[in-house]
């Protein structure tokens, strides 16, 4: 019986090769593919290479593909990088807004190139080491996406973006295993070299500590004002695209206290600050641009949350309004510092219902 083919993004690291050992023993016949992505190329960066696709990354892919009898490809997609994350991410900072560059990769780049390459080879599915779950709805026949079995290592909410009609050809070998698991059977495998490799935790492409140059070479300096909420002018910043919601670090103001920005007006190009964490709450969000992976008509809305970023946990809802693309949410609590920009995944139980970017 001919297997069935199957595109599988490799990063070099431990979560993509133990994916592609475990299709291989699923019975698929899996293909191989690392996406080349750009870096900033700038002195101040401290990242010589984008850290999902490094020169030894892209050599250790290669040396497991090879091990396992699997084609392996590198797709150069530098320049479409450039263009849906990297000008995606400058043009949210223009805007007052903090972008989410990771969840727009996987909707716009990774998953669309990793398809388009499946395409050309006239093969189906993908796969991929991302920690979720997906799975056949019996009423609506369609596939849906789910929180992964280790609460710790879950993805779905970087994956909520994806395109509906994408989750039937979407294979996600990791998401019913704990990370430990994982571990093991890279052990197993002799994957050895794999078990002490460091996760990348900032963007990818410029380092967290480099973003500042960063953003001053590509949107500049703009002096203007730092203003308290009572009306007093404590200093004086280089920009309101340097600053986020809730942020405390980076404030020369006046005032020994602590600061935290509270509002961003770029047409006055100000930064508002308060010394009062409680000024930061808020009970109502606006989203837009809402990507739905269920059928909402078929969907009981009852008892929904709402995560607001990627490191916090769903919030319960009280109320909710649909209209159309947007969606006005009134949560059961007050929440810290929900920051225009990011995206607001909602979740039924351990399903997730849709996602938006928050006004």
């Amino acid at each position: 019986m001919k297997k069935e083919k199957i595109v599988v993004g490799m990063s070099g690291g431990i979560d993509s090769s133990v994916s592609l050992i475990l299709l291989k023993q699923q019975g698929f016949d899996p293909i191989g593919v690392s996406l080349k992505l750009p870096v900033w190329e700038n002195p101040q960066n401290l990242l010589r290479e984008n850290v999902c696709c490094t020169k030894e990354s892209l050599e250790t892919a290669k040396e497991i593909c090879d091990n396992l009898n699997v084609p392996y490809f590198v797709y150069n997609v530098q320049e479409d990088f450039q263009k849906e994350v990297i000008d995606y991410f400058i043009g949210e900072y223009k805007n007052e807004r903090t972008p989410n560059p990771c969840i727009i990769c996987n909707r716009y780049l990774k998953f669309k190139k990793l398809f388009d390459f499946a395409k050309k080879e006239k093969i189906n599915k993908i796969a991929t080491g991302h920690y979720a779950i997906t799975n056949e709805n019996p009423n609506s026949k369609q596939f849906e996406l789910f929180k992964a079995k280790d609460s710790n290592k879950d993805q779905s909410y970087y994956l909520a973006f994806l395109k509906k009609e994408w989750l039937q050809n979407i294979v996600f070998p990791l998401g019913k295993l704990l990370k430990t698991e994982t571990y093991q059977i890279a052990e197993q495998n002799g994957l050895d070299q794999l078990l002490c490799k460091k996760e990348s935790q900032d963007f990818c492409f410029v380092d967290g500590k480099s973003l500042k140059p960063f953003l001053e070479e590509k949107i500049g300096i703009q002096k203007g004002k730092i203003i308290h909420e009572n009306g007093k002018i404590l200093g004086e910043h280089n920009g309101v695209h340097f600053y986020t919601i809730g942020q405390r670090k980076g404030l020369l103001t006046s005032l020994n206290t602590p600061l935290y920005v509270s509002k961003l007006d770029k047409k006055n190009n100000i930064v508002f600050v308060t010394d009062n964490p409680g000024d930061l709450l808020s009970q109502k969000l606006s989203v837009a641009n809402m990507n739905w992976l269920i059928d909402l008509s078929l969907e009981d809305l009852s008892d929904i949350q709402v995560q607001v970023r990627y490191n916090s946990f769903p919030l319960p809802v009280d109320q909710f309004d649909i209209a159309e693309d947007d969606m006005k949410v009134t949560l059961k609590e007050p929440h810290r510092a929900i920051t225009p920009g990011q995206s607001a995944v909602f979740y039924k139980d351990d399903k997730v219902l849709g996602v938006g970017i928050i006004k």
